[in-house]
Protein backbone atom coordinates (compact mmCIF):
# COMPACT_ATOMS: atom_id res chain seq x y z
CA UNK A 1 0.00 0.00 0.00
CA UNK A 2 1.47 3.42 -0.70
CA UNK A 3 3.13 5.06 1.44
CA UNK A 4 2.92 8.08 3.20
CA UNK A 5 -0.15 10.05 2.87
CA UNK A 6 -0.76 12.41 6.14
CA UNK A 7 1.71 14.31 8.88
CA UNK A 8 2.11 12.06 11.83
CA UNK A 9 4.75 13.53 14.83
CA UNK A 10 6.15 10.80 17.06
CA UNK A 11 7.20 12.16 20.29
CA UNK A 12 10.42 11.51 22.16
CA UNK A 13 7.93 10.30 25.16
CA UNK A 14 6.51 7.80 22.63
CA UNK A 15 10.12 6.72 21.58
CA UNK A 16 11.03 5.84 24.83
CA UNK A 17 8.22 2.79 24.64
CA UNK A 18 11.13 0.97 22.41
CA UNK A 19 11.51 -1.97 24.54
CA UNK A 20 9.38 -1.36 27.76
CA UNK A 21 7.78 -3.54 29.44
CA UNK A 22 3.84 -3.76 30.77
CA UNK A 23 3.67 -2.86 34.69
CA UNK A 24 3.84 -5.16 37.42
CA UNK A 25 0.84 -7.61 37.35
CA UNK A 26 -0.65 -6.52 34.21
CA UNK A 27 -2.15 -9.03 31.93
CA UNK A 28 -0.23 -9.64 29.02
CA UNK A 29 -2.46 -8.80 25.62
CA UNK A 30 -1.78 -12.00 24.06
CA UNK A 31 -3.44 -13.41 26.82
CA UNK A 32 -6.50 -11.63 27.07
CA UNK A 33 -7.00 -11.97 23.34
CA UNK A 34 -9.36 -14.69 21.47
CA UNK A 35 -6.48 -16.41 19.28
CA UNK A 36 -2.77 -15.45 18.77
CA UNK A 37 -2.53 -17.76 15.76
CA UNK A 38 -1.39 -20.73 17.20
CA UNK A 39 2.71 -19.93 17.22
CA UNK A 40 4.91 -18.96 19.96
CA UNK A 41 5.05 -15.30 18.87
CA UNK A 42 3.21 -12.26 18.33
CA UNK A 43 3.46 -8.68 17.09
CA UNK A 44 0.24 -6.82 18.35
CA UNK A 45 -0.39 -3.30 16.73
CA UNK A 46 -2.63 -1.71 18.94
CA UNK A 47 -4.15 1.88 18.37
CA UNK A 48 -6.68 4.02 20.73
CA UNK A 49 -9.56 4.14 18.63
CA UNK A 50 -10.58 3.62 14.94
CA UNK A 51 -9.96 7.14 13.84
CA UNK A 52 -6.36 7.01 15.44
CA UNK A 53 -3.09 7.14 12.93
CA UNK A 54 -1.13 6.06 15.99
CA UNK A 55 -0.55 3.42 18.82
CA UNK A 56 2.19 0.89 19.49
CA UNK A 57 3.34 -1.94 18.22
CA UNK A 58 4.69 -4.80 20.64
CA UNK A 59 6.45 -8.21 20.11
CA UNK A 60 6.00 -11.05 22.21
CA UNK A 61 7.05 -14.64 23.02
CA UNK A 62 5.63 -17.86 24.59
CA UNK A 63 7.70 -19.08 27.26
CA UNK A 64 6.56 -21.66 29.55
CA UNK A 65 3.31 -20.82 29.05
CA UNK A 66 3.21 -17.01 29.41
CA UNK A 67 3.28 -14.53 26.63
CA UNK A 68 6.21 -11.95 27.54
CA UNK A 69 7.49 -9.10 25.97
CA UNK A 70 9.97 -8.56 23.71
CA UNK A 71 10.26 -5.53 22.17
CA UNK A 72 8.05 -2.37 21.49
CA UNK A 73 7.40 0.75 19.50
CA UNK A 74 5.32 3.41 18.45
CA UNK A 75 3.53 2.79 15.11
CA UNK A 76 1.28 4.62 12.62
CA UNK A 77 -1.53 3.45 11.17
CA UNK A 78 -3.58 4.47 7.72
CA UNK A 79 -4.25 7.72 7.27
CA UNK A 80 -7.98 7.48 7.71
CA UNK A 81 -7.70 5.10 10.75
CA UNK A 82 -8.56 1.48 11.02
CA UNK A 83 -11.78 -0.48 10.05
CA UNK A 84 -12.64 -4.58 10.42
CA UNK A 85 -10.36 -5.77 8.31
CA UNK A 86 -13.54 -8.43 6.64
CA UNK A 87 -14.89 -5.44 5.13
CA UNK A 88 -12.39 -3.23 4.11
CA UNK A 89 -12.58 -1.45 0.40
CA UNK A 90 -9.49 -0.68 -1.36
CA UNK A 91 -8.37 2.62 -1.44
CA UNK A 92 -9.76 3.64 1.91
CA UNK A 93 -6.47 5.17 3.30
CA UNK A 94 -7.55 2.66 6.07
CA UNK A 95 -5.75 -0.05 8.05
CA UNK A 96 -7.19 -3.69 8.07
CA UNK A 97 -8.18 -5.30 11.74
CA UNK A 98 -7.89 -8.84 12.39
CA UNK A 99 -5.19 -11.23 12.91
CA UNK A 100 -2.47 -12.35 10.03
CA UNK A 101 0.10 -14.82 8.85
CA UNK A 102 3.56 -13.01 8.07
CA UNK A 103 4.29 -14.61 4.69
CA UNK A 104 8.05 -13.11 4.49
CA UNK A 105 10.67 -10.35 5.27
CA UNK A 106 11.62 -8.25 1.91
CA UNK A 107 13.77 -4.86 1.80
CA UNK A 108 15.68 -2.62 -0.17
CA UNK A 109 18.21 -2.62 2.32
CA UNK A 110 19.98 -6.83 3.02
CA UNK A 111 18.47 -8.74 5.76
CA UNK A 112 19.76 -7.44 8.67
CA UNK A 113 22.31 -10.51 10.39
CA UNK A 114 20.35 -12.80 12.02
CA UNK A 115 17.19 -12.67 9.71
CA UNK A 116 15.54 -16.01 9.81
CA UNK A 117 12.07 -15.31 7.67
CA UNK A 118 12.43 -15.63 4.22
CA UNK A 119 13.76 -12.47 2.92
CA UNK A 120 13.43 -11.20 -0.77
CA UNK A 121 15.33 -7.72 -1.79
CA UNK A 122 13.80 -5.63 -3.67
CA UNK A 123 15.38 -5.02 -7.25
CA UNK A 124 13.92 -2.29 -9.70
CA UNK A 125 12.26 -4.52 -11.24
CA UNK A 126 10.13 -5.31 -8.06
CA UNK A 127 6.04 -4.91 -8.11
CA UNK A 128 3.18 -5.46 -5.46
CA UNK A 129 0.12 -5.92 -7.97
CA UNK A 130 -2.90 -4.42 -6.74
CA UNK A 131 -4.87 -4.11 -10.15
CA UNK A 132 -8.41 -5.74 -9.40
CA UNK A 133 -8.07 -6.99 -12.98
CA UNK A 134 -5.09 -8.61 -13.03
CA UNK A 135 -4.26 -12.62 -12.38
CA UNK A 136 -1.57 -11.24 -9.40
CA UNK A 137 -3.74 -9.30 -7.66
CA UNK A 138 -2.15 -8.67 -3.83
CA UNK A 139 1.00 -10.61 -5.04
CA UNK A 140 4.90 -9.56 -5.89
CA UNK A 141 5.76 -9.54 -9.36
CA UNK A 142 9.00 -9.28 -11.47
CA UNK A 143 8.72 -7.58 -13.89
CA UNK A 144 5.25 -6.24 -13.81
CA UNK A 145 3.08 -8.74 -16.16
CA UNK A 146 1.42 -7.49 -19.26
CA UNK A 147 -2.25 -7.89 -17.31
CA UNK A 148 -1.22 -5.64 -13.99
CA UNK A 149 -0.98 -1.89 -14.60
CA UNK A 150 1.58 0.17 -13.28
CA UNK A 151 -0.93 3.12 -11.81
CA UNK A 152 -2.45 0.34 -10.21
CA UNK A 153 0.69 -1.06 -8.64
CA UNK A 154 3.20 -0.10 -6.64
CA UNK A 155 6.48 0.06 -7.78
CA UNK A 156 8.53 -1.00 -4.11
CA UNK A 157 11.93 0.61 -4.88
CA UNK A 158 10.30 3.77 -5.27
CA UNK A 159 10.13 3.91 -1.52
CA UNK A 160 13.76 4.13 -0.16
CA UNK A 161 12.94 4.72 3.20
CA UNK A 162 9.61 2.91 4.17
CA UNK A 163 10.74 -0.63 2.22
CA UNK A 164 14.02 0.18 3.35
CA UNK A 165 13.07 -3.35 5.73
CA UNK A 166 9.33 -4.68 5.73
CA UNK A 167 7.31 -7.41 6.57
CA UNK A 168 4.36 -8.68 4.37
CA UNK A 169 1.12 -8.79 6.79
CA UNK A 170 -1.18 -11.58 5.10
CA UNK A 171 -4.41 -9.67 4.80
CA UNK A 172 -6.29 -10.97 1.74
CA UNK A 173 -3.28 -12.77 0.57
CA UNK A 174 -4.00 -16.78 0.22
CA UNK A 175 -7.43 -16.04 -1.63
CA UNK A 176 -7.58 -12.69 -2.36
CA UNK A 177 -11.05 -11.11 -2.45
CA UNK A 178 -10.73 -8.27 -5.13
CA UNK A 179 -11.37 -4.87 -4.46
CA UNK A 180 -10.83 -5.37 -0.33
CA UNK A 181 -7.26 -4.64 -0.45
CA UNK A 182 -3.43 -5.34 -1.52
CA UNK A 183 0.06 -4.31 0.04
CA UNK A 184 -0.55 -4.19 2.99
CA UNK A 185 3.31 -4.46 5.15
CA UNK A 186 4.75 -3.70 8.41
CA UNK A 187 7.47 -1.50 7.20
CA UNK A 188 9.76 1.35 8.25
CA UNK A 189 8.03 5.01 9.43
CA UNK A 190 7.98 7.61 5.97
CA UNK A 191 7.45 10.83 7.24
CA UNK A 192 3.45 10.46 7.52
CA UNK A 193 0.54 8.21 8.46
CA UNK A 194 0.24 5.09 6.07
CA UNK A 195 -2.45 4.34 3.05
CA UNK A 196 -3.18 1.05 5.45
CA UNK A 197 0.32 -0.17 6.59
CA UNK A 198 0.81 -0.12 9.92
CA UNK A 199 4.83 1.26 10.46
CA UNK A 200 7.28 1.69 12.65
CA UNK A 201 11.23 3.58 13.24
CA UNK A 202 13.97 1.70 11.19
CA UNK A 203 15.70 0.26 14.44
CA UNK A 204 12.60 -0.93 15.54
CA UNK A 205 12.02 -3.06 12.26
CA UNK A 206 15.03 -4.18 12.57
CA UNK A 207 14.55 -5.45 15.58
CA UNK A 208 11.31 -7.24 14.63
CA UNK A 209 13.17 -8.99 12.07
CA UNK A 210 16.13 -10.48 14.09
CA UNK A 211 13.51 -11.54 16.50
CA UNK A 212 11.31 -13.37 14.51
CA UNK A 213 11.71 -17.18 13.98
CA UNK A 214 9.50 -18.90 11.31
CA UNK A 215 9.39 -22.28 13.74
CA UNK A 216 7.62 -20.53 15.99
CA UNK A 217 4.82 -19.22 13.42
CA UNK A 218 4.79 -15.73 14.26
CA UNK A 219 1.58 -13.69 13.58
CA UNK A 220 0.67 -10.34 13.78
CA UNK A 221 -2.76 -9.03 15.27
CA UNK A 222 -3.79 -5.14 14.54
CA UNK A 223 -6.82 -4.19 16.86
CA UNK A 224 -8.18 -1.18 19.02
CA UNK A 225 -8.35 -0.54 22.63
CA UNK A 226 -12.16 -1.80 22.77
CA UNK A 227 -15.48 -1.49 20.51
CA UNK A 228 -16.04 -4.13 17.22
CA UNK A 229 -12.38 -3.84 16.77
CA UNK A 230 -10.46 -4.22 19.96
CA UNK A 231 -7.48 -6.89 19.57
CA UNK A 232 -9.06 -8.79 22.27
CA UNK A 233 -11.83 -10.01 19.92
CA UNK A 234 -9.18 -11.87 18.00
Amino acid sequence: MRPGVALALVSASSLALLGSAPGPGAVPLPARMTDTGGGRQLITAQAPRPDSTSGTVTWWDLRDGQWVQAGSAPARFGANGLVEGATRMQGTNTTPTGLYGLPFGFGIKPAPGGTRVAYRAVKDGSWWCQDNDSTSYNRWVEPLPGDCRASESEHLASYADQYAYGLVIGFNYEQPVRGRGAGIFLHVNGRAATAGCVSVPEEAMVRILRWAEPEKAPHVAIGTADGVTALSRY
